[in-house]
This record gives C-alpha cells, sequence and structure tokens, in this order.
C-alpha cells in the first residue's frame, strides 16, 4: 500500500524539530493497547530511519507524512505548539517553491487565499441555515394556533398580508387564517372551542418535542443542548469527534426548528454558534491546509462562533466580540480579521433572505421617542441587581437539577422528561396570553414603545387630550383596566419563565439560554418600567421628577426598561460584558441607550459575581469534566511544581524509556502495563538525564509498522533513540531507529516553580504536559489534568470531577 523510501539526515532533523510535547494523561480510551502486536492501528508504516555518516540503514523511513503519526485521539489534547509549528514549517516550504516556477507560484496564492475563500463559504452556509431555520421555526409556532386556507405553507403573519377584510384593531385576523376550533367544530366562539384550541396546542407541542428528541437521541446524540460549553472546550485545544460533523448539524438543525416550534422555553441563538461552527469544521475538509492541522481549524471555528452570533441576532460586530470575549481561547489578530469578514458575509446572507419580513436584519428593532434622564440611571442599577441575582440564582438552580439528572434514574428516560416538561409548559402557557406567544415576539412586544396606533393590551392607556406635536411622542398617561390586567399577566409570566427554564435547558433537545435569559429580565424591566412611568404621572412633583418630568411630558418609557432588564438578565447568567451591550444595541438599533445598558450590564456582572464566580457555560463545562483552564480565572495559591508533579511520595517510579538500553518486549510490556499517553526518554535509570519525549501513539504505531515492513525485527530488537546506533553483537536481531518520533525540546521546568507561572505558561502556550527537573535530572510530570485536578482541590471541589483526558 505505501512504498517505502530512503530519507536523508536532513529529512530527519526537520522530522524532530516538528516534534514537541504530548500528553501524559493517564486514560482509559486507549483499549487497543491490550495486546499491542494484534492492535488494530490507524496509520501506515513508520519504522527507523537511517543513521548518517556510514551508519547502516536500519529501516526505511516515509518520505511523505505518514497517516496516523502526529495525530490524536479522541478526548485528547492538541499540542499547540507542535501545530503552531507545523503551520511555520508548511508556511516555508510554500514560500520556498514559490520561485521555483509559475505553478509554485499560482499554489502560493491560493493557498494564501485559501482562508478568505473558507470564510467566505462559512458566512454563505450559516447564513442561509439560519434563515431558513428562522422561517421554518416561526411557520410551525403558528401551526399550533391554526392554518392559512390560502396555503398552508404561510405562517399567520404571511397569511392575512393580502386580506382586504383586516381591520386595524384586530390586523391578525383574517378569513384566510383559521384557528384548529373553526376548522374542526366551526367557531371560534365559546368553552368548546377554547378547549379544542388548547387541546391542538398541547398536542401539538408533544408531537414536535418528541419528534426533536427522537432524532437527538437516535442519529446525533451531540446535537442536545446549546453547545457553546462544548465549542469552548474544542476552541481550547480538546478533541471531541464528531460534535462538529455532518450528522450533528443535519439534525441540529432540523431539531433545532422543532424545540423551538414546541413552545419549550428555549431559544436558537446559543445552537446556531454549534451550527455554525459544524459547518465551519466540514467546510476545513475542503482545504488540505485546514484539514490537516488542527490549531488552524480552531482559528476557523473562532470565527464561525462569531458568524452563529451574527446570524442569531443580526449582529456582526457582536458577534466578533462574543467570539473574542467569550468563546475562542486562541484569537490572533489575523483571525479578528476573518472573523469579521465572514460575519459580514453572513449578515449580508441573511438580509438577502428577509426571514422576518421586515427588511430589517435586527431582530427587535426600537424606536424610543423619549431621552432618558440621568436619574433613570437608580432603576436601570436595581435592574442590573436583579439580573445578577437572577443569573447567579438560575446558575446554581440549573446546575443542582442537571447533575440530578446525570447521578440519578432521571436521566435514563430523556424522552419521557422531554415530553412531560413540554406537557407542563404548554398546560400552564397557553391560558397567559404572554407564555402563549412565542417567546421572540413577547420580547419584542415587551420593547415596544406605546404610539398612537398600538393596539397592545400593553398600550391601552386611559385616554387623555393629545395635542398634535412636532414628536411622535406621547405624554405619560393613567394605566388603563388592560395595562393592570396585563401587568398581573407578566407576572405570573415573569414567575413561570424563570422556574421552567431552570429545568428546561440541558434536556436532551437543542436548547439556548439567550431568549429566555432576555424574556426573564424584559418581563422584569417592563413591570419596573410601567411602574415608574405611573409614579411619574401621578408625583410628578417629587423631588426626584419635578427637575425634568413636567406634567404632560413624556418622560418614562417602560420598553427602554424592558431592554435594560433583558441585557441585565442575559448578562448575569453569561457574565458577558462588552460583546453583551455592543449585541443589544446592535439588535435593537438604540446606540444612544447604550449607557444605561452598560450601567446595568456591569452592575448585573459585579453582583452575579459576589455570589458565584462562574458563568453558565463554565458551570456545565465544570459539570462535565471537560479539561478547560479557564482564562479569566486567576491562580492565587502559593503552591510549586512539586507539589503538584506526579509521582508523589507515595506512588510509583515514574514510567520513561532508555535510550538505548530496551528491547522492543520491554517497550510492548511498558505500553500494554500503563495506559499513559506518552514517555519520557532518559540516558538510563542511573542518571536519569532528561533526553527528550515520545508519544504513546507514535512509538505503537512506529513498532507495529517496523514489525510489519522491516525483516527480522522481533520481540528482542534493540530500540535506540540516539543519533548513531552503536556496534551491535554479531547474530543478533536488527535494532529499531526511533529517534525521528521522539521531541527533542520538551517544555520543562524545575521543581520550584510557582504553580501561578506553571498554570500560565499552560494557558498561554496550551500544553499538554510539561517535564519537572531539577539540575537536569528528571523528577516527575505536570500534566493540564493535574493542574485542572489541583485547582479543584484548592477550591474545595471534588478533584476527581475531571472525567476527561
Amino acid at each position: 500500500m505505501i512504498n517505502r523510501v530512503i530519507v536523508s539526515q536532513k529529512k530527519e532533523s526537520t522530522l524532530n524539530s516538528k516534534r514537541v510535547v504530548s500528553n501524559l494523561n493517564p486514560t482509559a480510551t486507549l483499549p487497543w493497547v491490550t495486546h499491542l502486536h494484534n492492535a488494530h492501528l490507524r496509520g501506515g508504516s513508520y519504522g527507523a530511519g537511517d543513521g548518517s555518516n556510514g551508519v547502516p540503514k536500519l529501516m526505511d523511513l516515509l518520505d511523505e507524512p505518514v497517516p496516523g503519526v502526529g495525530t490524536y485521539e479522541d478526548f485528547n489534547t492538541i499540542d499547540w505548539v507542535r501545530e503552531k509549528s507545523k503551520d511555520r514549517d508548511h508556511h516555508r516550504e510554500i514560500a520556498t517553491k514559490s520561485k521555483e516556477s509559475a505553478l509554485a507560484l499560482m499554489k502560493s496564492i491560493s493557498d494564501a487565499f485559501s482562508g478568505w475563500l473558507l470564510m467566505l463559504l462559512v458566512g454563505l452556509m450559516s447564513g442561509a441555515l439560519a434563515g431558513g431555520i428562522d422561517i421554518s421555526a416561526h411557520w410551525m409556532t403558528d401551526l399550533k394556533e391554526g392554518v392559512c386556507l390560502n396555503g398552508f405553507w404561510f405562517n399567520h403573519e404571511h397569511c392575512c398580508w393580502n386580506s382586504n377584510e383586516t381591520t386595524f384593531q384586530e390586523r391578525d385576523k383574517c378569513p384566510n387564517w383559521k384557528s384548529w376550533a373553526e376548522l374542526i367544530v366551526g367557531t371560534n366562539e365559546g368553552p368548546f372551542a377554547y378547549i379544542m384550541n388548547y387541546l391542538m396546542y398541547v398536542c401539538w407541542a408533544l408531537l414536535f418535542s418528541f419528534l426533536a428528541v427522537s432524532l437527538v437521541r437516535a442519529f446525533a446524540p451531540y446535537a442536545c443542548g446549546s453547545g457553546i460549553p462544548e465549542i469552548k472546550t474544542i476552541l481550547s485545544g480538546f478533541i471531541i469527534r464528531g460534535y462538529l460533523g455532518k450528522w450533528t448539524l443535519i439534525i441540529k438543525t432540523i431539531t433545532l426548528v422543532l424545540a423551538v416550534s414546541s413552545g419549550l422555553s428555549l431559544g436558537k441563538e446559543g445552537p446556531l454558534v454549534h451550527v455554525a461552527c459544524c459547518c465551519g469544521n466540514i467546510l476545513c475538509h475542503l482545504f488540505t491546509k485546514y484539514r490537516r492541522n488542527e490549531a488552524k481549524r480552531r482559528e476557523v471555528l473562532s470565527a464561525a462562533a462569531a458568524v452563529g452570533v451574527s446570524v442569531a441576532f443580526g449582529a456582526p460586530i457582536g458577534g466578533v466580540l462574543f467570539s473574542l470575549e467569550e468563546v475562542s481561547y486562541y484569537f490572533p489578530l489575523k483571525t479578528l480579521w476573518r472573523s469579521f469578514f465572514a460575519a459580514l458575509v453572513a449578515a449580508f446572507t441573511l438580509r438577502s433572505i428577509n426571514p422576518f419580513g421586515n427588511s430589517r436584519l435586527v431582530l427587535f428593532y426600537v424606536e424610543f421617542h423619549s431621552p432618558w434622564h440621568l436619574l433613570e440611571l437608580i432603576p436601570f442599577v436595581l435592574l442590573g441587581i436583579f439580573g445578577g441575582i437572577w443569573g447567579a440564582f438560575f446558575i446554581r438552580a440549573n446546575i443542582a437539577w442537571c447533575r440530578r439528572r446525570k447521578t440519578t434514574r432521571l436521566g435514563h428516560y430523556p424522552v419521557l422528561e422531554v415530553l412531560v416538561v413540554t406537557a407542563v409548559t404548554a398546560l400552564l402557557a397557553f391560558p397567559n396570553s404572554y407564555t402563549c406567544m412565542s417567546t421572540s415576539e413577547l420580547i419584542s412586544e415587551l420593547f415596544n414603545d406605546c404610539g398612537l396606533l398600538d393596539s397592545s393590551q400593553l398600550c391601552n392607556y386611559a385616554n387623555v387630550s393629545v395635542t398634535k406635536s412636532s414628536s411622535d411622542a406621547l405624554p405619560d398617561r393613567p394605566a388603563g383596566q388592560d395595562v393592570y390586567t396585563a401587568m398581573w399577566q407578566l407576572s405570573l409570566a415573569l414567575v413561570f419563565k424563570m422556574l421552567i427554564t431552570v429545568v428546561t435547558f440541558g434536556m436532551k433537545v437543542p436548547s439556548g439560554l439567550f431568549i429566555p435569559s432576555m424574556a426573564v429580565g424584559a418581563i422584569a424591566g417592563r413591570l419596573l418600567g410601567v411602574g415608574m412611568e405611573q409614579l411619574a404621572y401621578y408625583h410628578h412633583d417629587w423631588v426626584i421628577f419635578r427637575g425634568w418630568c413636567s406634567p404632560g411630558a413624556d418622560c418614562i418609557t417602560p420598553g427602554l426598561y424592558a431592554m435594560v432588564g433583558a441585557t441585565a438578565c442575559l448578562g448575569g447568567v453569561t457574565r458577558m460584558t462588552v460583546s453583551l451591550v455592543v449585541i443589544m444595541f446592535e439588535l435593537t438599533g438604540g446606540l444612544e441607550y447604550i449607557v444605561p445598558l452598560m450601567a446595568a450590564t456591569m452592575t448585573s456582572k459585579w453582583v452575579a459575581d459576589a455570589l458565584g464566580r462562574e458563568g453558565i457555560y463554565e458551570a456545565h463545562i465544570r459539570l462535565n469534566g471537560y479539561p478547560f483552564l479557564e482564562p479569566k480565572e486567576e491562580f492565587s495559591h502559593k503552591t510549586l511544581a512539586m507539589d503538584v508533579m506526579r509521582p508523589r511520595r507515595s506512588d510509583p517510579p515514574l514510567s520513561v524509556i532508555m535510550q538505548d538500553g530496551m528491547s522492543v518486549e520491554e517497550v510492548e510490556s511498558l505500553i500494554a502495563e500503563t495506559s499513559y499517553s506518552g514517555f519520557p526518554v532518559v540516558v538510563s535509570h542511573e542518571s536519569q538525564r532528561l533526553v527528550g519525549f515520545v508519544q504513546r501513539r507514535d512509538l505503537v504505531i512506529s513498532i507495529e509498522n517496523a514489525r510489519q515492513h522491516q525483516e527480522g525485527v522481533v520481540s528482542a530488537s534493540r530500540i535506540f533513540f540516539t543519533e548513531y546506533t552503536p556496534p551491535q553483537p554479531p547474530n543478533s536481531p536488527p535494532p529499531l531507529k526511533l529517534r525521528g518520533i521522539m521531541d527533542l525540546s520538551p517544555f520543562t521546568v524545575t521543581d520550584h516553580t510557582a504553580m501561578d507561572i506553571v498554570v500560565d505558561i499552560f494557558r498561554k502556550l496550551g500544553l499538554r504536559q510539561c517535564l519537572v527537573t531539577h539540575n537536569g535530572r528528571l523528577l516527575g510530570i505536570i500534566t493540564k489534568k493535574d493542574i485542572l485536578k489541583h485547582m479543584a482541590q484548592m477550591a474545595n471541589r471534588d478533584p476527581d470531577s475531571i472525567l476527561f483526558n
């Protein structure tokens, strides 16, 4: 299958320069090592190379990169340093060859342009999928209430667009749109019709949620949840095979529409980040540079995360900042530019599809007619405090519920859990008009500023004489009976949303958190806004209103309070700051209200951080045991590298390989008896002087291929990691020279290095492990998992909660 060729000393040294540190985490993901010789291994031939300066050839090396060598197992961490080194070597090779011929120059230009072309494709694909999801979800949400006689594919709004019989007061009613009671019973009035509509609403919700959870369970288990915690972990260098694959993309796209349409308290915005990252990962396979380099692929995924927020909210700038602040682990300047370009393409694509039918890109466009006053910062800060308290409460309650789901029999019945939560949600939501409607529609109504032409229940104030002015603003008016009724309904909706979102987020369906969190804050903000408005109307002579709120003036804008409340609650849950403010003013178009948004966001973050340091995504990462070193978290403990390294005093000695003193049988026994992902190479057991580091996977593949392709290799053959092979006794079996797979420059620290410095090295260089030495003598090793366990122990958490390697 693969021809063996001779590699020169230059080629060998190039290979050596590329070998960098690998992971030595204990792992349970390598069951194929139990019997090494008959192991099923992916990859081709890779054996010992020839020496230089006349040393006899021991085994032919491959001139081409070997499949399997230098790759990673599932649930392992990539080596950022090695991947960046491979990328630099690739660029040098391209640049050198580009001077040789015109064809090579064209290949060089194509290679340089491939990143921008990939960003263009990611933006187009993500924008098209988001537009389709928006249109489908809107139609299927309305399908629970009725159907259009002109064409069942029209949603309620589109069905009544061309009707001449629609009145302004009842603009959502037209002969073409029939509720299920009108179709089945013949009338929409009376208790029987109400019960029929109620029943159909619950049945459609159960059908949609059942299809969603069944598809996820049967075809793509990774399609559940929001996906952002896992994407943060993947971007930090962790490998979860299949999480960004084509099946996950297809099933997540379909089930996201079903889950949103079922009326569950979830949003599509978080999962759209997962969808966009799936698009980016799949399209990476079209380009060799990104297919073969894990670090380069993560740069694309960082840009794809920005694209996801861009199409979710119509906020391209906010999407780039979201990726930078919240998701990405490694974000160079080049990635910033490409993220901006991809978000722009995605936003343009979504705007061309026009899924909202209003020719606007933003989801909740607002047009407030009066400015805010400085004294209103007090209620805005109060909303920030509420958002922080709600965020901390939600995180603790949701994590407690998810932990219960993982550790009890509840987790064994995901379909039943989804159906029960859907039934409870639908039964409680239908009687209340503010919970019956879709969450996006609810937020849009709460953000709305009441004008003369508004027929909403929230805008049914008592009639007062309105003088025509240059402004469209209405004066503050006394609340009518409908407004008080709406306040009671909103209060019940607030309690309902707060409780049901806790149990909904984390179920086995695609579930985002942005929109439910915004809904909680928007309801609280609107309630406070109407309260302030009535206070200003009846007590405009109070000290706080006297200077700026005269009778008959438009002083308070309740919709602005809803917008600030939504920002505060979303900030309290996710702990976003800069990106959140930018997303909110892009989402609403309310640029002049950026100061209230900033005040509420910072207040909610301070309050939430005082009650608990973790945001919802970090909490779920810790719950799932992913090996994620949080860049925002400070390490303040005075410990040293010797306190964290393995082996400890009570542990067996470190498993090492001698550079010229071990046979194939001894190395195979060492691999079979241990589950480490790599081994330090030392001069001898006595000196323990460090020579290098060899990755377990590379070692296994090399020995296996030597047995297959080099004649005479037996268990007694010696393995050498030296530059020159010493003379062998006569009649001895041919040796293996594996220096080419060894990393000659592993990262090392001394045993007295402070752990805060070690943690910074791991974060900033993306290391998998670091060797600990004393005067050049190997003492032990620190892996990423060891650091995470140590940090958990220092924070009085269970260190064994770090599940994966």
